[in-house]
Order: structure tokens, then sequence, then C-alpha cells
């Protein structure tokens, strides 16, 4: 799909969706000039953009259950539910090996978005500008509360999915006017409003810019569905979607429901496309 530009939506594990779509897209060698994801959703396109088939699955399928991966062990250790030091250094450096090479050499334009927690704006990074891209990915996936603050070059960043949840006017601003869009949330859903609460206004008393973020999250993120559900009416944008109620949520370790998402992407992606 050479004038479509490729937009993935974050969502913790809800993510493995994405991962059954991404894969396959590589099965079937179907290719974007352009990638624009957060969160989990930038997580799960490198190995797409490596061309690495099976590896999201494998890390998934295989790592969930693991210590290392997910749990309140890792939360006393590091300050993270998710374990960041196995999943963005040891993961890709010797369990699952990711191919850097493929990763720099591919053709597409790959930009992994981040939340500022100084500005409260979005930041993004494209994979050439990147020296350290597991740094980047993991500074996009890094949720608050259950993820300490990534330090970058001198930015301090979290979840790039708290100021833009769905990257497409990032796609549009630059050239783009042709979309594919991967969501991990049903048809018709609204993200509800909600407060923030004390306890993160006492952990982030230093960033009203970032409380103010997530303040307006959810308007943010209901506005830019809209739009993207114009652009799918207008038929200029491909929109794929779980076609089954989400058994899923951001922090499960139910390998079975897992692997059900997996393939539900697969193959509401094999039927749309």
């Amino acid at each position: 799909m050479k004038d479509h530009a490729l937009i993935l939506e974050g969502g913790g594990m809800r993510g493995v969706y994405t991962a059954g779509v991404l894969e396959y897209f590589l099965e079937n060698e179907v290719r974007f000039p352009y990638v624009i994801g957060v969160s989990a959703g930038a997580s799960y396109a490198f190995s797409y953009i490596s061309g690495q088939r099976g590896r999201n699955k494998r890390i998934f399928a295989d790592y969930i259950r693991d210590k290392r991966y997910l749990s309140l062990r890792n939360y006393l250790k590091e300050g993270s539910l998710f374990g960041m030091d196995f999943i963005y250094d040891v993961l890709p450096n010797e369990l699952e090996v990711f191919d850097y090479k493929a990763f720099k050499e591919s053709e597409a334009t790959f930009y992994i978005g981040v939340t500022d927690v100084e500005t409260g704006k979005a930041n993004y990074y494209e994979k050439s500008e990147a020296s350290d891209p597991n740094m980047i990915v993991r500074a996009s996936s890094s949720l608050p509360i259950i993820s300490p603050i990534v330090h970058y070059e001198d930015k301090l960043y979290l979840d790039g999915a708290l100021a833009d949840p769905l990257p497409i006017e990032k796609a549009i601003k630059d050239g783009y006017d042709k979309f594919v869009v991967v969501l991990t949330r049903n048809a018709g859903y609204r993200k509800p409003n909600s407060k923030v609460s004390f306890f993160v206004k006492q952990k982030y008393k230093k960033y009203p810019n970032l409380l103010k973020a997530l303040e307006s999250r959810s308007e943010v993120y209901n506005r830019q569905l809209e739009l993207i559900e114009k652009l799918e009416k207008d038929g200029k944008a491909i929109v794929i979607r779980p076609s089954e109620k989400l058994q899923v949520e951001r922090m499960t370790k139910n390998r079975e429901k897992l692997i059900s998402l997996y393939k539900l992407g697969y193959e509401d992606c094999k039927k749309i496309l």
C-alpha cells in the first residue's frame, strides 16, 4: 500500500491485537511507506519494520508468565509493573534477538510518539533519528504511575498515548491523505471522562503540563477517533478494529486470551484486506 500511512494505537496488552494484524501484513508482504505508533503500537511495529515474522507472538506467548515480563516484583525492583529492562534490553539483545540492521535499512519512515513530561506535548522520533531506538519505544510505553519517567537526551518522557493517542494528525501534517488505522477498541467505543486523582496530582505536581494532558486525554482521544471515523466514511481510511467483544484488559497475563486476541487481529485483517 504505497500511498497509505499506517497508524497504530497503543493499549497495553490489548496491543496483541495489533501484533496479529502486523503478522498478516508480514506474511503477505503488505508494506507501508509511513508508519507511526505509540505505546504498545510502537513496540509491536518494531518487528514489522525489521521484517521478523513470528517474533511478536513469541515475545508475549513465551514470556507473559515470566515474572520478569509483568509482575509486582518488577514494581518493587525497578518501579514498573512491566519489566522494562527485561522487555527492552534482555529480550531484544539476548532472547528474541532484534534485527537492528534490517530495522535501520528499512525504506519505511517510522515514527515513535512520546509525551514530553515537562511540556505535556507529543514528540516524535523517526527511526533514523533515534540513537537508541529501544529507549525511545520504552519511553513511549511507560505508563504513568506504574512506570518511571524515562530520561532521554535531556528530556523526560512518558507514554506516547497521553498526548497523542491516535497519531493520525501527525500523518496528515506529513502529507498523507490515505490511511490504514489499527485500533484496539471495538466499534462505537468512546473514552469516558475521568478526573485525575489526588494521588496522581501529588506524584506529578512538578509537571503541571503533564497533568493537563492527563485531564484532556479523553477529549483528545474522542476527537481523533471522530476524525478517523469521518475519514473511514469518506473512503480515505481503512480501519481495522476488533470484530468481537474484547476479553483482554491492559494488564492481563492470561496467555490463552492473548493468543485468541492475536488470532482475531490476524483474521480481521485478512477479511478486511
